[in-house]
């Protein structure tokens, strides 16, 4: 039975995707694969990519994909931090072909990818890669249904920061209402699954989240890391906006 560890939203936080892969080493599983942004608003966009680009695969993220081409819609922080990512990316510096190994990966990413009833995006299944699908959807009843009519059985997606199941009657299951994991055992049943972030969580809780999936079971997981490594790496760096530190602290 295969079991895979599906990461989001890393953002540039090394010390949260270190702390989450230790963890995922932990429960044994037989393949990461990741749905986006894994640069935008952290400091260690670089290392983030050396590593995702181990996975067996990627999905393109807005801020990705923003990384190589001019950002639209996103705030001043936003936008001023991906300009530095894009800086860092493009530093040749002592290794160039690793730069551009790096910025030839991110121009291959796929918006999409599908295996038999799963499919992965970094947004939504209509918006691969910009959409937002947020909880309180569920009542835009018209949204929620053309969303899952793109739906083989079941999606998963990131981009919000929100971890939780969507289903097919709009509801909106959060992680802590899931216990130890939430069935997927219904052939039948549509959902939409939000892995969280690992690297920037906007659900209240500060832990980095991801999903671990068998065929019949998904578990949310959360990880601890070292928030303030993080923080003192942006202090650091006179681009990026300390307040994208800060909200770490609290998960927002």
């Amino acid at each position: 039975m295969t079991r895979t560890a599906i990461l989001s939203d890393i953002h540039g936080n090394l010390a949260a995707l270190t702390a989450v892969l230790a963890d995922v080493e932990s429960q044994k599983v037989d393949r990461i694969v990741c749905l986006g942004d894994v640069v935008g608003y952290g400091p260690e966009p670089c290392a983030c990519l050396d590593t995702v680009m181990q996975f067996d695969f990627c999905v393109l993220g807005n801020h990705d994909s923003s990384s190589l081409f001019d950002p639209e819609g996103f705030n001043v922080a936003a936008e001023q931090a991906i300009f530095w990512t894009r800086t860092q990316l493009e530093r040749v510096g002592s290794d160039p072909e690793a730069s551009r190994r790096r910025i030839e990966y991110l121009c291959h990413l796929p918006r999409t990818v599908r295996e038999n009833d799963w499919l992965f995006v970094h947004g939504s299944p209509r918006g691969p890669t910009n959409e937002y699908v947020f909880p309180e959807d569920t009542q835009n009843i018209k949204k929620m249904e053309k969303l899952f009519s793109l739906v083989p059985r079941l999606c998963f997606q990131g981009h919000t920061h929100v971890p939780g199941i969507f289903t097919s009657d709009h509801r909106f299951v959060r992680p802590v209402d899931t216990g130890t994991g939430y069935s997927l055992r219904d052939p039948q049943a549509k959902m939409m699954i939000n892995v969280g972030s690992v690297g920037q969580p906007r659900d209240g809780d500060p832990r980095s989240c991801y999903v671990i999936v068998e065929p019949d079971f998904a578990e949310f997981r959360r990880v601890e890391y070292d928030i303030e490594a993080t923080v003192k790496a942006i202090e650091a760096e006179s681009d990026l906006d300390n307040f994208l530190g800060y909200r770490l602290r609290e998960g927002r």
